[in-house]
């Protein structure tokens, strides 16, 4: 089997590793912090991020990069949005053959506008890859580490890359589809994070069903406008790592996106809780930069506006909700007409 390693040991990271280890490969799990590699070592289980799973002996820890990286034949990055950049400049540094780069980052770089994908090819040397493969979907890292059945999908500018990543990857537990759309499936599952921090934010002003149904319904619209402004295709949104990455994010107190919209509905600060948490909310940053967008393309993104002005503006949860639910009237299907245009043209 495949000798792979694993870039970032937190839970997503670790529960990959899992899948990976599960399937026989030879896992090189690296992290930034000798702590966690101590220790990890010492109980093989990642009591911070993924407690209580036990990580069997076919993964090893590392903390040095150029060890991890030795004789793989593939790399699967999995450290937040804000770190991809100075990460990657460290693996061009010391790897020295062509591997297979698959990432499972969900975000967007503020201010660039660049998708994971577009970072990595930024910052590595591309004699070093193929093409760079997502994996995402609807897949909490608690349930994929036991071993609960989960789908995801995978793509590639090069569906040879992406077949591969399936292989390695697909099992009893694990579903993995592949696709052609790797704009629609990174912004997928990273645009849906802010519609997240907006269902946590719902619950914890105390709405109920109605108005989280509607958030989702109503954010997984603005997704497509903005994906498909950005190549997409609108059909890649009704799929896993669209409808079905927001459904699970939005509802899911496994959600870290959820559950800092939930602090925040509940009239806490941002700083607060970012600090509370203690992990990263990748939502934030991803608000941001899709605000950011929006204002360049002039697309229409009421949701996720009114979820900037709440975590960068200060502004009060309650009235954003007023604003949203007093905006002028529209025709819902203009929505579905505008994508129908813009997949099979006027």
């Amino acid at each position: 089997m495949s000798k792979i390693a694993v870039i970032g040991a937190g839970s997503w990271g670790t529960a990959l590793s899992l899948v990976l280890a599960d399937n026989a490969h030879d896992v090189c799990l690296w992290s930034h912090s000798e702590e966690q590699v101590d220790e990890l070592l010492q109980k093989r289980v990642n009591e911070r991020y993924l407690p209580g799973v036990h990580i069997p002996e076919n993964v090893s820890f590392h903390h040095d990069l150029k060890e991890a990286l030795q004789e793989t034949s593939a790399i699967l990055l999995v450290v937040p949005t804000k770190a991809i950049r100075q990460v990657c400049r460290q693996i061009s540094d010391v790897l020295d053959h062509k591997v297979t780069l698959i990432h499972g980052t969900k975000g967007i770089e503020p201010n660039t506008l660049k998708r994971v994908s577009e970072m990595i090819e930024e910052e590595m040397d591309d004699a070093l890859y193929e093409e760079v493969v997502v994996l995402s979907g609807p897949s909490h890292a608690e349930e994929v580490g036991q071993r609960q059945p989960t789908t995801v999908t995978v793509s590639s500018k090069s569906m040879k890359e992406a077949e591969k990543a399936q292989d390695l990857f697909i099992n009893e537990n694990l579903r993995v589809y592949t696709s052609p759309d790797m704009i629609g499936v990174e912004l997928g599952g990273s645009l849906k994070n802010i519609i997240a921090l907006g269902a946590g934010i719902s619950d914890g002003l105390g709405y109920g069903d109605n108005a989280k149904a509607a958030l989702i319904t109503r954010g997984l619209a603005e997704i497509a406008r903005l994906g498909t402004s950005m190549g997409a295709n609108p059909l890649t949104f009704i799929g896993l790592s669209g409808v079905g990455d927001l459904i699970v994010t939005c509802t899911s107190v496994h959600s870290r996106n959820w559950k800092a919209g939930n602090l925040l509905g509940k009239g806490n600060k941002l700083k607060d809780v970012l600090d509370q948490m203690g992990m990263i909310v990748e939502g934030v940053n991803t608000t941001k930069a899709a605000h950011q967008f929006a204002e360049q393309q002039h697309t229409d993104m009421p949701i996720t506006n009114g979820i900037y002005q709440i975590l960068f503006e200060d502004a009060a949860p309650r009235d954003i909700v007023d604003q949203l639910m007093t905006r002028g009237r529209r025709h819902e299907m203009e929505d579905l007409s505008n994508m129908l245009s813009n997949l099979y043209g006027n």
